[in-house]
């Protein structure tokens, strides 16, 4: 890079040339001004040539980024720059980092004094509200010294490309927080199944009240005597996940969006499931359904949820529940245990969609997840000034009742279900799993 493209002059120097061309007009009046600026004028020139070599001479500064290579979504992400000063001066940093796009910020700067041949560490943190792909670009410092007349620009190569995946933080917190409930601890009632389903065991001989349909003719040939393939109840259940994409999700919430929220917490509450060695599935729909898989478990099966739920992108279209029966009927064979995360306005909305709900509760346990306006119901809360605000605060409080008498509808058809606040979604959504793996209900 040439001299002229990492060369800028502060403001002192405009502050000092503006006063020394004021004592030249002043000159005209005081003649012996005109030598007093004379000399303030070489003595600048010279204090700027001695600056400019001293930043000039050699780079002064060491710069590296260190950030992982995936953040969390919605979350306090650390970025780590750590400076050395390779230089035997005292040096005053600006230092501009190339942040994502996606932050909106276009005067981030950090200023920092960093003093001869030391290191130091500074750190910034940044909260990702859209999930996708982040560059991070090259890292700029600017360089001055203690006559702080003249600032370098030195520029360090750093771009680095990061993928926010749903809340890998809130996961673990979670899962933290939920080894304190009772069910982990006292562990859980067998003695109701939610569905049934088997698993091979073992090959033994036929006695009398055994199942003819489970005779292995292959091991009956093989020892010339009946042989039957026995079977043990399975003890994982299926618990599934589904998430409403439709444009009644894309709500904003302290930044993010419910589909958002909802992400996040299928991340959390997917490995709880896997946790209590029950199977983990997850569904996404909108105008159709575009996202399926089936419930699993294992190690990697955590993996391939984190990764469907990073790929998931929004719909600005109507909820299609008639489509997601269809789909659940063909793709969930036993009966399961599923949360279908959507958000009601209204108790028309409920109405439209009910029969649907009501024959997915027949063939499962289905559980509605949906969310309160906490900004309106604590706007209804703050007292009216006007005739417009009581009016206003009414219809927030409107919407506050709504919500209470979707919830009694939904229990009156046999429909569990929970209202809960985007930020204890995750939580809520958890207790409820739990309490109803320790009641003996999976």
């Amino acid at each position: 890079m040439s001299l002229f493209k990492r060369l800028y002059l502060t403001d002192r120097v405009f502050y000092i040339l503006g006063g020394i061309i004021f004592l030249f007009f002043l000159s005209f009046l005081l003649h012996p001004v005109y030598y007093l600026a004379l000399v303030l004028l070489f003595a600048f020139a010279l204090m700027l040539g001695i600056d400019m070599f001293i930043l000039f001479k050699h780079n002064h500064i060491q710069i590296h980024r260190e950030l992982n290579s995936v953040f969390s979504l919605g979350d306090l992400n650390k970025v780590k720059l750590t400076l050395k000063n390779i230089s035997n001066r005292k040096l005053y940093l600006k230092i501009i980092d190339e942040i994502p796009y996606q932050f909106n910020e276009r005067d981030f700067s950090i200023l920092i004094t960093i003093a001869e041949n030391k290191t130091e560490m500074v750190s910034y943190d940044m909260s990702p509200k859209i999930r996708g792909e982040y560059l991070f670009g090259n890292i700029h410092v600017f360089i001055r010294t203690q006559f702080g007349l003249v600032l370098k620009k030195e520029t360090t190569e750093a771009e680095k490309s990061v993928a926010v995946y749903p809340s890998v933080i809130l996961m673990k917190k979670e899962e933290l927080a939920s080894l304190k409930h009772p069910s982990f601890t006292q562990g859980d009632k067998t003695n109701k199944k939610l569905g049934r389903s088997y698993e091979f065991d073992q090959i033994k001989h036929y006695v009398d009240g055994d199942d003819t349909r489970n005779i292995n003719w292959k091991a009956t040939s093989t020892l010339n005597k009946i042989m039957v393939n026995h079977y043990e109840d399975e003890r994982s259940q299926q618990v599934y996940s589904i998430i409403d994409k439709s444009r009644i999700m894309k709500m904003p919430f302290n930044g993010l969006t419910l589909v958002d929220y909802a992400i996040n917490s299928t991340l959390a509450f997917s490995n709880i499931v896997l946790k209590k060695q029950d199977k983990a599935g997850l569904i996404a729909f909108s105008k159709k359904v575009d996202t399926t898989l089936k419930a699993d478990r294992g190690g990697l099966h955590l993996k391939k949820i984190m990764y469907s739920l990073y790929k998931e992108k929004y719909d600005y279209s109507e909820a299609n529940y008639e489509a997601l029966y269809s789909s659940i009927r063909k793709t969930i064979s036993n009966r399961s245990l599923i949360f279908l995360y959507t958000n009601f306005d209204s108790i028309y909305a409920l109405e439209r969609n009910i029969k649907i709900l009501k024959m997915i509760n027949k063939y499962h346990a289905l559980i509605v997840v949906f969310f309160e306006n906490t900004e309106l119901d604590a706007y209804s809360k703050v007292p009216a000034t006007s005739v417009l605000e009581i009016y206003q605060k009414t219809m927030a409080k409107k919407n506050a009742l709504e919500k209470s008498q979707i919830i009694k509808e939904l229990r009156m058809h046999g429909i569990q279900a929970i209202k809960t606040a985007p930020e204890s979604l995750s939580t809520k959504t958890i207790n409820k799993y739990l309490e109803l793996k320790s009641s003996g209900f999976l």
